[in-house]
């Protein structure tokens, strides 16, 4: 593999994809995942252990919560993400154990602080519109990289897009690049998040976009 995405997703738009599963959801960017680019289930004998990462559960369960199962001692979405990515991120020595692979992610997600960016861009929930490129533009100017912004598309009869997930992509050495693939190289990471029917697409420039405070 070549790059890693680091996935955030915002809980609200989650929960409305889910809407039967979700119970209060944070009201702050929280992540997804941290996926090398082209692989997938890399080592399968090698199984998470949560008791490898005990000293980062607290932080692990504000910044990495399971969005959709909110019970705290639930495991199963970072044995999922471990078992689906960390195994293959094990390739490089600062991820090459469960410890650092998630430790490491909550370290990226401290310095992308993408929370902090958002809201000193003035851009918060609400229940007015966004344009997409204004995010664009925040996100750009502030990190200096395009990262992949995802949306839920229009339901029938609505004209706005929900935005759902921001991902920034770094190089092997964890630094910072633009995530879009070069025209004509397709992206396998692309419907990573599918929940029920509906399901997270690259967002549409031209769309207004919905940046929900809350589960409609």
């Amino acid at each position: 593999w070549k790059k890693l995405y680091f996935a955030h997703h915002w809980p609200v738009t989650v929960c409305k994809m889910n809407a039967n599963d979700c119970h209060d959801p944070p009201k702050y960017w929280t992540i997804h995942g941290l996926w090398p680019d082209r692989a997938e289930d890399c080592n399968r004998t090698w199984h998470f252990n949560v008791t490898e990462i005990k000293d980062l559960l607290s932080d692990m369960r504000h910044y990495w919560p399971d969005v959709l199962h909110s019970s705290l001692n639930r495991t199963q979405f970072w044995k999922h993400e471990w078992d689906k990515h960390g195994t293959c991120a094990a390739t490089l020595e600062v991820l090459n154990s469960q410890k650092k692979y998630f430790g490491k992610a909550l370290e990226l997600y401290q310095h992308v602080d993408l929370n902090g960016c958002l809201l000193k861009a003035g851009i918060k929930p609400s229940s007015s519109y966004y344009k997409m490129t204004a995010i664009k533009e925040a996100l750009t100017s502030f990190y200096g990289v395009t990262p992949k912004i995802q949306c839920l598309p229009p339901e029938e009869g609505e004209e706005a897009q929900t935005i759902g997930q921001i991902e920034f992509c770094f190089t092997k050495e964890l630094q910072l690049i633009n995530c879009m693939a070069p025209k004509g190289e397709s992206n396998p990471v692309q419907a990573h998040l599918k929940l029920g029917t509906e399901e997270l697409s690259v967002c549409n420039d031209t769309l207004p976009t919905y940046y929900p405070s809350e589960v409609q």
